[in-house]
């Protein structure tokens, strides 16, 4: 497996890789408008926005993109794995990389957990700050928490 900073010619595999992950495994967790909003919240401008300030990770395995992350600052933006290679340790791996570039500047990380993600944060560390709350099409509510772990103190 290699890990490496995306770059534009990997921008198509690392759209599908996110949008066939919110189709995939999100309708589990949460209703239609929510899952709407997540792809809408993940959509080509916005990935490609992230992919131009050079802030996406991208995880190979041979030529097949199986995940990503990326951040801003000290917060985790995004975290997608292959349905695939789910509970196999890449999301882990994933997160250990951004936590590491994370930690050579700030002394803690935050991130927006989703249902399916929440488990392996608290596994790594993390710890619920806050909760949130964003009303979505048809008053469908999405209600999410806010993590945080300390990297150095």
């Amino acid at each position: 497996m290699e890990y490496t900073k995306a770059t534009i010619d990997d921008m198509e595999e690392f759209y599908d890789l996110v949008q066939n992950t919110i189709q995939e495994v999100y309708p589990k967790y949460y209703p239609e408008e929510v899952v709407r909003f997540f792809s809408q919240q993940h959509c080509w401008e916005n990935l490609e926005r992230d992919l131009e300030e050079e802030r996406i990770y991208i995880l190979q395995d041979g030529e097949c993109v199986i995940g990503a992350g990326s951040f801003e600052g000290n917060h985790i933006t995004r975290v997608f794995v292959r349905k695939d290679y789910q509970r196999h340790g890449v999301g882990s791996l994933i997160m250990q990389r951004l936590e590491d570039v994370i930690a050579r500047e700030y002394e803690s990380v935050r991130l927006e957990a989703t249902l399916p993600a929440v488990i392996m944060f608290e596994k790594r560390g993390y710890r619920t700050i806050r909760h949130e709350k964003w009303t979505v099409r048809n008053g469908a509510v999405l209600v999410y928490p806010v993590m945080e772990k300390i990297l150095r103190r």
